[in-house]
């Protein structure tokens, strides 16, 4: 889990998971509301929030980036095809990594259950 810190209006600074944020209110002080309803009141401006936010999701995206074009080629990121086994080995680049996983499933029509 990636968190962005932040600073409660009284001081000591704590990090909170971008992803559960619900919503950013401005009156004066910036109030962060999560989607459970929890608020904290941070030092922050609203644009500083948001700011860290884009950051933090720019680099989870720049580092996926990496990870799929990057020297992946290596064993130390290749998947592993024997899940739990103390032996597995890097499954063999074969191209497989971009076929689906599973076939996709239908979905049924709500009225019939």
């Amino acid at each position: 889990m990636a968190v962005i810190v932040v600073t409660r209006l009284n001081g000591p600074q704590f990090g909170v998971n971008p992803d559960l944020l619900l919503r950013i209110d401005s009156a004066p002080d910036t109030i962060l509301t999560l989607i459970d309803g929890t608020k904290y009141i941070v030092e922050e401006s609203m644009a500083e929030v948001i700011d860290s936010i884009r950051e933090h999701r720019a680099q989870l995206l720049a580092r996926a980036q990496d990870l799929h074009t990057g020297p992946a080629a290596d064993a130390t990121h290749a998947p592993l095809h024997e899940v739990g086994s103390r032996t597995a080995t890097p499954a063999p680049r074969t191209g497989a990594h971009d076929a689906p996983l599973a076939q996709p499933v239908p979905i049924r029509p709500r009225g019939n259950r």
